[in-house]
């Protein structure tokens, strides 16, 4: 399983529109086209998590494919008024505000 979690800043009062907003974007067929097998959001003080689960390692490289589609792009659209990124000057795309993993462990099989 390969994870990804992107850091933005969200108002913590705009925590119902944002979970509604993936909930209706969850019920398509969207996450398996980007091989999404599961999806959770946080926020603390200000800021937003977005931790996101692939199957493999090329999550990356779905989401790449999957931002052409119109639904991908509405949802993008949709989170504006809601995230922000967490550096505005440095912000190109969501790889951006993606947090490096520096350490990992899971128990033994």
């Amino acid at each position: 399983m390969h994870s990804t979690l992107i850091v933005a800043r969200m108002n913590s009062g705009s925590r119902t529109e944002v979970a509604k907003l993936f909930s209706e974007f969850d019920n398509t067929e969207m996450p398996h086209l980007m091989g999404t097998r599961r999806r959770q959001l946080f926020t603390y003080r200000g800021l937003y998590f977005h931790l996101q689960d692939f199957d493999a390692d090329n999550g990356g490289e779905r989401i790449e494919l999957a931002k052409a589609d119109p639904r991908f792009i509405g949802i993008s659209d949709d989170l504006k008024p809601f995230i922000e990124a967490y550096d505005p000057a440095t912000w190109r795309s969501p790889a951006d505000a993606m947090a490096s993993r520096f350490y990992d462990w899971e128990t033994p099989a």
